[in-house]
């Protein structure tokens, strides 16, 4: 069986802090729990991907649908600035992993899918802010690229809690398994995984040898 990495999605100052442009509720304690899973990856070396967003100080490259606010709050999540910068609790170690996105999912026009086939993972746990966009957006990509995926409950974070629990449920019906941070760190080193892309190819195998 493949590896398995640790995503952690944007968690920048700029979504996280109290009073930030695109503050998402609650994250910062998300960030604490997200921190300790980080130190339980860290000690057992799994591969761990920060996953962040840019925009252009001119709003350039901005969503469609977020442009207005970025203009509003006079910008935010540049590169080079404060809010941009990931937050002091899960600054990124020498060695890990740095993807920039710049739409919702983490496999969106990035590396991501190219880097963690090198390094021949099939599974990620997926942690950071927030649920219904970012969260989900990359999991269901995650999900129609093969890789088996885990959710950490109190490891992502939305607004309002109703959104993040309905969110999580529609991701544990595509196949998605939720743990909680506890459950995962016990979980190390080999969190559960069902191997289904190699019961796949041993199923294909096996018709193709039964119709010889």
């Amino acid at each position: 069986m493949g590896k398995t990495a640790f995503l952690i999605v944007d968690m920048q100052n700029d979504f996280c802090l109290p009073g930030a442009p695109f503050e998402v509720k609650g994250a910062m304690g998300v960030a604490r729990n997200i921190r300790r899973a980080l130190e339980a990856c860290r000690q057992h070396k799994l591969p761990v991907v920060h996953v962040f967003r840019y925009y252009r100080p001119d709003g350039s490259d901005v969503e469609i649908t977020r442009y207005d606010k970025f203009m509003q709050v006079g910008g935010a999540l540049i590169e080079g600035t404060k809010g941009g910068e990931i937050v002091e609790e899960l600054k990124p170690l020498a060695g890990e992993y740095l993807v920039c996105k710049r739409r919702w999912s983490a496999f969106f026009q990035t590396e991501l899918d190219s880097l963690l086939k090198r390094l021949g993972v099939d599974q990620v746990v997926v942690t950071g802010v927030q649920t219904p966009n970012c969260i989900r957006g990359t999991v269901w990509d995650a999900n129609s690229l093969d890789y088996e995926v885990i959710v950490l409950v109190d490891g992502t974070g939305a607004n309002m809690q109703e959104v993040h629990e309905a969110n999580l449920t529609d991701m544990k019906n595509i196949g998605a398994k939720l743990m909680t941070v506890d459950e995962f760190v016990k979980s190390l080193p080999n969190p559960p995984k069902d191997g289904l892309i190699e019961k796949i190819r041993r199923d294909l195998e096996e018709r193709k040898k039964g119709s010889l």
